[in-house]
């Protein structure tokens, strides 16, 4: 296959940049973090300004973790802003390249296809990434950086890796420059799409960057990870055969809705009981909203750390080394495609009693439907009561209208008024995060 040229380009800091930028403020002079002033000290750093990073602050880290002797501004979280911001910036793109060639990958980065450019431009890659970066800076004061790449994962790799050390902001990898920097990159964690679990696994066969992979019998590595084998595999060598146009093209085999959060502490039984209807009822607004059906029903229930699982020290100091307790749940057909809220809920509730440990604190929980196709294409089934169904689905509609008009907390259910509910919490933000 012909080589490519991709550009994936991410915005720095992106959060905290749009902090600085609405103040004012220089994010490379200016000690700034995103993080919710009114949580405890354990709360995450949603991000922290490049100021902050070279003075070796690490990333997401908790608001404690900062050392007592830097001064910095606490913003408190605006996602819709961020969204806005972001969707200021693909707009952007847009003027440069179409949107059959741009895949979005995040709210701050994505890839641009820039093969069909170069020519256009009369420019090289780097100066396509230049256009683009400079025209983000120029309009939103937003700093972004690039990675350029003869395939989407080289791309990525030269993003994450080679462009924090390159003096424009730019890195560039083919496959003779991956193997001469890349392949022997430690720690391997860096490399896009290796998590700790994964580089736990290839620990185990003495594997610590993406040389040893290359050097590791191929059917070990199948027999470790499986089909995923085979991704590893390629981008061990540098090879990424999807296209942006695949990635457009792709459809699925199933289709499901999800909806999970972390509590912000720990829950009984009980009480987590109630934010799982409060969870089953939005994802039934939902299903209902979009006119979707589901088959099967998925519940994941994760438990409170252990703190009784000693000390670790670190450059901040002693802490407690917490362990979470594992988690229980599972998956549940329900015997035909329903939305109903009613059945929906009968069957998770019998999920939870049956699966959830009683007496271990709840930190966690997750629910989902799958089986999704459009409520027009389900099977009719002949024994349910058609009359209840019908009011069933009267009531939600109107739900919906009055959330649809007034707002998602103008009517609520009496249980979201218990003490430990956050469903009117939630409605208030995006992502888990003030709106």
């Amino acid at each position: 296959m012909t080589d490519r040229t991709y550009v994936c380009i991410d915005l720095k800091s992106f959060y905290a940049s749009v902090e600085c930028a609405d103040r004012g403020l220089d994010p490379f002079t200016v000690n700034l973090v995103v993080a919710d002033p009114t949580r405890t000290e354990k709360t995450i750093c949603l991000a922290i300004t490049p100021a902050m990073k070279e003075l070796g602050i690490r990333n997401r880290c908790r608001v404690f973790e900062i050392p007592a002797d830097v001064d910095y501004i606490m913003a408190k979280p605006r996602m819709r802003r961020y969204m806005e911001v972001s969707c200021d910036i693909y707009s952007i793109y847009l003027r440069y390249a179409s949107a059959e060639d741009i895949h979005v990958y995040s709210i701050d980065e994505c890839f641009v296809d820039a093969t069909p450019y170069l020519a256009l431009y009369d420019t090289d890659a780097r100066g396509f990434a230049n256009m683009l970066m400079n025209a983000v800076m120029r309009e939103t004061g937003i700093c972004a950086t690039a990675g350029i790449g003869t395939n989407l994962f080289l791309a990525k790799v030269a993003l994450d890796i080679t462009a924090k050390h390159a003096p424009d902001h730019i890195g560039y990898l083919d496959r003779d420059a991956f193997e001469q920097t890349i392949a022997h990159h430690r720690p391997i964690t860096d490399i896009w799409n290796i998590g700790p679990g994964i580089a736990e696994r290839l620990a185990r066969f003495h594997v610590y960057d993406l040389a040893g992979v290359c050097n590791l019998e191929e059917s070990v590595l199948y027999r470790e990870f499986g089909v995923n084998a085979e991704y590893l595999i390629d981008h061990a060598h540098g090879v990424e055969p999807c296209t942006i146009a695949q990635i457009h093209a792709y459809e699925p085999r199933a289709h499901s809705l999800s909806n999970a959060q972390v509590l912000s502490c720990d829950y009984t039984f009980e009480e987590a009981l109630v934010i799982l209807k409060e969870m089953v009822d939005q994802l039934v607004l939902e299903l209902v909203e979009k006119h979707l059906v589901g088959d099967s029903i998925s519940l994941s229930v994760g438990y409170a750390k252990d703190r009784a699982a000693g000390t670790v020290t670190g450059d901040h100091g002693t802490r407690p080394r917490h362990r979470y307790a594992g988690s229980t749940g599972g998956t549940r057909r329900l015997g035909k495609q329903t939305n109903s809220f009613k059945h929906l809920m009968l069957c998770f509730e019998e999920l939870y009693r049956q699966t959830t440990d009683r007496e271990k604190p709840i930190r966690r929980i997750g629910v989902g439907v799958g089986g999704i196709i459009d409520e027009d294409l389900a099977e009719l089934d002949l024994f349910s009561d058609t009359a209840d169904a019908a009011a069933e689905r009267q009531l939600q509609e109107a739900v919906l209208a009055v959330k649809g008009r007034f707002g998602k907390n103008a009517l609520i259910k009496g249980l979201s008024l218990t003490d430990k509910a956050t469903a009117r919490e939630r409605n208030d933000q995006v992502g888990g995060h003030h709106a």
